[in-house]
Protein backbone atom coordinates (compact mmCIF):
# COMPACT_ATOMS: atom_id res chain seq x y z
CA UNK A 1 0.00 0.00 0.00
CA UNK A 2 1.34 3.45 -0.87
CA UNK A 3 2.36 5.69 1.58
CA UNK A 4 0.16 9.28 1.48
CA UNK A 5 1.91 12.59 2.14
CA UNK A 6 1.61 14.05 5.64
CA UNK A 7 0.41 17.16 5.81
CA UNK A 8 0.86 17.79 9.29
CA UNK A 9 3.54 19.05 11.02
CA UNK A 10 6.04 16.13 10.96
CA UNK A 11 9.72 17.24 12.27
CA UNK A 12 11.70 15.88 14.76
CA UNK A 13 15.02 15.17 15.93
CA UNK A 14 15.93 11.59 17.39
CA UNK A 15 16.91 12.36 21.08
CA UNK A 16 16.04 15.91 21.41
CA UNK A 17 12.86 16.85 23.51
CA UNK A 18 10.84 19.59 22.57
CA UNK A 19 8.56 21.47 24.82
CA UNK A 20 6.76 23.15 22.54
CA UNK A 21 5.41 21.27 19.03
CA UNK A 22 6.17 24.17 16.59
CA UNK A 23 9.95 24.12 17.66
CA UNK A 24 11.19 21.03 15.40
CA UNK A 25 9.90 23.02 12.09
CA UNK A 26 11.42 26.01 14.00
CA UNK A 27 14.64 24.53 13.94
CA UNK A 28 14.26 23.36 10.48
CA UNK A 29 13.27 26.79 9.40
CA UNK A 30 16.18 28.39 10.88
CA UNK A 31 18.90 25.74 8.77
CA UNK A 32 16.78 25.99 6.01
CA UNK A 33 17.34 30.19 6.04
CA UNK A 34 21.19 29.13 7.01
CA UNK A 35 21.67 27.11 4.24
CA UNK A 36 20.92 30.41 1.89
CA UNK A 37 23.04 32.97 4.10
CA UNK A 38 25.38 34.87 1.51
CA UNK A 39 24.48 32.71 -1.70
CA UNK A 40 23.10 34.91 -4.70
CA UNK A 41 19.82 34.45 -6.55
CA UNK A 42 21.05 32.06 -8.80
CA UNK A 43 22.90 29.56 -6.19
CA UNK A 44 20.01 29.49 -3.86
CA UNK A 45 17.96 28.68 -7.07
CA UNK A 46 20.45 25.71 -7.13
CA UNK A 47 20.56 24.49 -3.30
CA UNK A 48 16.43 24.73 -3.61
CA UNK A 49 16.62 22.38 -6.91
CA UNK A 50 19.55 20.15 -5.09
CA UNK A 51 17.48 20.06 -1.66
CA UNK A 52 13.69 18.76 -3.66
CA UNK A 53 16.36 16.25 -5.87
CA UNK A 54 17.60 14.80 -2.79
CA UNK A 55 14.43 14.72 -0.53
CA UNK A 56 12.74 13.63 -3.71
CA UNK A 57 14.70 10.66 -3.98
CA UNK A 58 14.77 9.92 -0.42
CA UNK A 59 10.99 9.47 -0.55
CA UNK A 60 11.03 7.51 -3.81
CA UNK A 61 7.28 6.89 -3.96
CA UNK A 62 5.86 8.75 -7.15
CA UNK A 63 2.69 8.66 -5.75
CA UNK A 64 3.72 10.63 -2.76
CA UNK A 65 6.00 12.96 -4.64
CA UNK A 66 2.83 13.58 -7.21
CA UNK A 67 0.41 14.35 -4.43
CA UNK A 68 3.56 16.70 -3.14
CA UNK A 69 3.64 17.98 -6.26
CA UNK A 70 -0.31 18.63 -6.80
CA UNK A 71 -0.32 20.40 -3.17
CA UNK A 72 2.85 22.76 -3.89
CA UNK A 73 1.50 23.99 -7.36
CA UNK A 74 -2.61 24.39 -5.65
CA UNK A 75 -2.63 28.45 -5.80
CA UNK A 76 0.46 29.07 -7.19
Amino acid sequence: MPLTLTLTPNFSEPGKRYFRAFSPGDDFYEMLIEAHRDLSDEQSAMLNAKLILLLANHIGDLSVLREALGHARDGV
